[in-house]
């Protein structure tokens, strides 16, 4: 009797498929660069390192800025509503919206994708929105990882990571040390629930019916916010910035903030999406809502009192800035009045 023979495709690992995978963002990439551009290579996808070349961007006194991330448990409920389009968006939005509170421009991005088992037409939906993240940005997807991993996760299981690279003057690095006493802080409106909070709102599903329109609000992709925030830094409109991700409004405005002066929020101004509405009708306390989600606040800028009608005109009229509190002296670090009108 002949011996069947172990491979690593009987183990579960597909390397055909994955080539043909990275083929096809080869086909992508090549499609989605200018002939002008020659920052980046098409040599680029399937090569052991990707290359950018820096040579051809004026800037005085660069500086490289990076982040990384990931988008949580939404993936799990891209998997349960069978729509894959749009995490990627929250992918890059993740990173870039994290570059810009320093000021920087994105120039690249590079993702890491997990599956149990490759699924070509999934990845290439996945592909897809990191692609359209990438266009708002105004980055290059120039490289990336595909693993495929049986028994880590489950066959219809997957995880994405992103990897984002900008550029920034030295003068022009945005930081808390140019927050000022009675500088005010506005609120920049979120698409929705972003990428934070997921495993609170996916338990809270499990106990409740939901309906279509509901599915699309949770899984509407994150806001990206690099063309407002950045034409505001070329102006020199804003002193700092502040990305409202996991920790929600009370973790993450104070870190944009030096530690002799004070966060004053007025809770009554903040302008609550109708999914943090339906969110706070599950018996979710203020303060939970706070800390989990960003609550339809989804960056926020300091800035000179001065400069609140020129920084108006840099947006649409869905994500317009507003009001919500200043920066004082105080024992505090951060003051909180009144409550949100849910």
């Amino acid at each position: 009797m002949k011996k069947i023979q172990n491979s690593y495709k009987k183990s579960g690992v597909n390397i055909s498929i994955a080539n043909k995978f990275v083929d096809h963002i080869a086909k992508l990439s090549k499609k989605n660069v200018k002939k002008t551009d020659n920052s980046i290579s098409n040599d680029n996808i399937g090569a052991f390192g990707s290359t950018f070349d820096l040579s051809n961007i004026k800037i005085k006194d660069p500086v490289i800025v990076s982040c990384t991330d990931g988008v949580g448990t939404k993936i799990d409920l891209a998997n349960k509503f069978k729509k894959f389009d749009t995490i990627g968006i929250d992918l890059v939005a993740m990173c870039v919206n994290d570059l810009i509170v320093q000021g920087a421009k994105p120039l690249f991005f590079l993702d890491y994708i997990a599956v149990g088992k490759l699924n070509l037409n999934k990845t290439k939906k996945i592909l897809k929105g990191i692609l359209k993240g990438c266009k708002i940005s105004g980055c290059k997807l120039i490289g990336g990882e595909t693993a495929e991993m049986p028994g880590i996760y489950s066959k219809d299981k997957f995880d994405l990571a992103g990897f984002s690279v900008g550029i920034v003057s030295k003068k022009k690095i945005l930081n808390k040390n140019n927050v000022k006493e009675n500088n005010l802080i506005l609120a920049i409106p979120s698409s929705g629930i972003h990428s934070n909070g997921y495993s609170l709102v996916r338990s809270l599903i499990k106990k409740n019916k939901i309906s279509k329109r509901l599915k699309k609000d949770l899984l509407k992709p994150t806001k990206i916010y690099v063309n407002e925030i950045l034409n505001l830094s070329k102006n020199n409109l804003i002193n700092a910035a502040a990305h409202i991700t996991g920790g929600g409004l009370i973790e993450n405005i104070i870190r944009s903030v030096p530690d002799k002066l004070s966060v004053n929020i007025d809770l009554s101004k903040i302008k609550p999406k109708k999914i943090f509405k339906w969110l706070k009708l599950k018996n979710i306390s203020d303060h939970e809502m706070m800390k989990t989600f960003n609550c339809g606040i989804g960056f926020c800028i300091i800035i000179k009192k001065k400069n609140l009608n020129k920084i108006k005109r840099f947006f649409s009229k869905d994500y317009m800035p507003y009001e919500i509190g200043y920066i004082s002296k105080d024992i505090k670090k951060i003051n909180f009045y009144n409550s949100i009108k849910w």
